[in-house]
């Protein structure tokens, strides 16, 4: 199982390790990262194995979206069967 986690805001330093950690507490292993700062706007899509967390999936959608709030970004982690589902619409 995986899930998409989607970060978007204005840029500044730490924001990958910030959700980078949150997913490491979680026992959450980030398989892929992609990123890219557009003068000063950081957009970073990761795919994230979640078959084996140590929480619920619903506490690491919260967590991120305390961060989210903290850090000023829009961050969304979603399921991936509802991220395939949602673009075979």
């Amino acid at each position: 199982m995986r899930a998409v986690i989607t970060v978007v805001g204005k840029d500044r330093v730490g924001i990958l390790a910030k959700v980078s950690s949150i997913c490491a507490a979680c026992n959450a292993n980030v398989n892929d990262v992609t990123q890219s700062v557009m003068q000063d706007m950081f957009a970073m899509i990761m795919m994230v194995d979640i078959s084996r967390i140590s929480c619920d999936f619903k506490e690491i959608q919260v967590k991120m979206n305390q961060l989210g709030e903290e850090m000023g970004l829009q961050i969304h982690v979603m399921h991936e069967d509802i991220f395939n589902s949602m673009h075979r619409i």
